[in-house]
């Protein structure tokens, strides 16, 4: 959450109030987007969550990647093993055509889980924010990655 609210935690009323009923809103969509919680397969311990949904501006075709791991998690492959997953996913089961991720251009460990899950990078652009994290300054970082380069990698 460093690269997201400057690591001060979500109140619990946020999440209760906002967060969960925003999540649980993809589920009855039906559709097959939606955030999936990361629980560690031996011990069942919570790891944090994946989100995986349509473009936010609509694009059609277009799939938003995204990911919060609690730091025990952080160098241990599960954001990579989940980011591959839910590709897969949208190349084979939802019909998506591009598969797209954002994160500050300072955050290098998120950006490297881009590389290996096959994203590639395309630009780096600037927001304006109320209250700007550090680090904000160097700008956002987008990466992409479409079906046929997908389909070549598998290979």
């Amino acid at each position: 959450m460093r690269f997201l609210t400057g690591g001060k935690p979500v109140a619990r009323e946020t999440i209760v109030n906002e967060t969960l009923p925003r999540f649980l809103a993809f589920y009855a969509k039906g559709d097959g987007y939606g955030f999936w919680a990361a629980v560690e397969k031996a011990t069942g311990a919570f790891l944090g969550w994946f989100e995986f949904r349509p473009a936010k501006d609509g694009t059609p075709g277009v799939v938003e990647l995204g990911y919060r791991l609690r730091r025990e998690a952080w160098g241990k492959g599960y954001a990579t093993e989940g980011s591959r997953a839910l590709i897969r996913k949208g190349f084979t089961d939802l019909g998506a055509q591009r598969i797209r991720a954002e994160t500050m251009a300072v955050n290098t460990r998120s950006r490297r889980v881009m590389e290996k899950a096959g994203l590639t990078y395309t630009r780096t652009f600037h927001l304006t924010w109320d209250d700007p994290l550090p680090g904000s300054e160097h700008g956002e970082v987008e990466y992409f990655l479409d079906r046929a380069t997908w389909e070549r990698q598998q290979r």
